[in-house]
């Protein structure tokens, strides 16, 4: 992928030596991954521009040539700009990656919910004047902290979903399970789905979707392990669900077993993300910071 910067309603980039002689439309669709129909409606609306001029689809330029795709246009945020400002982990003109606080909603899941992380990311852009539609790339669980990755535009958006599809995007997950692993490293393969006694749990269960998680201790207490995660899947609750299958729930996860003598909620923390930026081949690194009470949590089990 071309590096491309925003200015204003165009992401503007120039082609390069292995773009030279390739017909604009198959880059668009073919590397840069628009979809055909976007595609067309882009050339048809003369919202591709080669050079400062409109160009069609079957036109091959040439390395070095300016190209402009009209991809930023204003739209509404969505939601209603809070006044609490997010915690911004890194941000550039199409990405923003934030640190999630315990307790606060990741997106309003009822219309009373006006201040949730999607409301603060709303109340950032309004501050910046960025007129974007909110999108998360990914979740967090209400009670689960660290870092979430928002796309900036509509195009971002559609990039960073297929890499999280093809599991480009790697997300490192830090918890606290109850007795000490009996292995050092390990991949836990069950299928996750919904607890039909439950309205919020899951479960491992053979027709379940496909769920690997895998892991490895980074230190041991008395009765409980520090342990780092990596997601192959991202199905809700994994690797709550995961760690509770095989016998050792996460301190404070009251829903899956684990008790609540020394943490109040799931000892869970997203740490990092890391990936290839999509339009700048860059590799991004971002690492959330432990949570106080994940920090004061160490401190008793040592």
């Amino acid at each position: 992928m071309l590096f491309m910067k925003k200015e204003g309603e165009w992401l503007v980039a120039h082609l390069r030596d292995k773009d030279d002689a390739i017909p604009i439309g198959n880059l668009l669709r073919e590397e840069w991954k628009l979809p055909r129909k976007q595609v067309h409606l882009l050339f048809q609306h003369k919202e591709i521009l080669l050079d400062g001029a409109p160009v069609a689809q079957h036109v091959a330029g040439k390395a070095g040539q300016e190209i402009r795709l009209r991809m930023c246009k204003p739209e509404p945020l969505g939601l209603d700009p809070a006044s609490e400002v997010p915690e911004i982990l890194y941000e550039d003109d199409h990405l923003l990656i934030v640190n999630k606080q315990v307790g606060l909603l990741l997106h309003p899941t009822e219309r009373y919910h006006h201040v949730t992380l999607d409301h603060l990311v709303s109340g950032h852009f309004f501050r910046t004047g960025l007129e974007a539609k909110v999108r998360h790339v990914h979740r967090l669980d209400q009670d689960t902290s660290g870092v979430v990755l928002y796309a900036k535009h509509a195009w971002a958006s559609a990039l960073l979903d297929e890499m999280l599809r093809e599991r480009t995007i790697k997300r490192t997950y830090v918890a606290y399970v109850s007795g000490q692993m009996s292995k050092e490293r390990g991949k836990i393969n069950e299928p996750i789905g919904k607890d039909r006694n439950h309205g919020t749990r899951r479960r491992v269960t053979p027709h379940g979707d496909p769920a690997i998680t895998h892991y490895q201790v980074k230190e041991r207490f008395q009765t409980a392990t520090k342990v780092e995660c990596q997601l192959e899947t991202g199905r809700t609750h994994q690797i709550r669900v995961h760690f509770n299958h095989i016998g050792h729930p996460l301190l404070g996860d009251e829903l899956y077993g684990g008790k609540r003598e020394l943490i109040k909620r799931q000892a869970l923390h997203a740490a990092v993300l890391k990936f290839v930026h999509p339009f700048g081949g860059e590799v991004i690194e971002v690492t959330a910071p432990l949570p106080l009470d994940l920090f004061h949590l160490e401190k008793k089990l040592r």
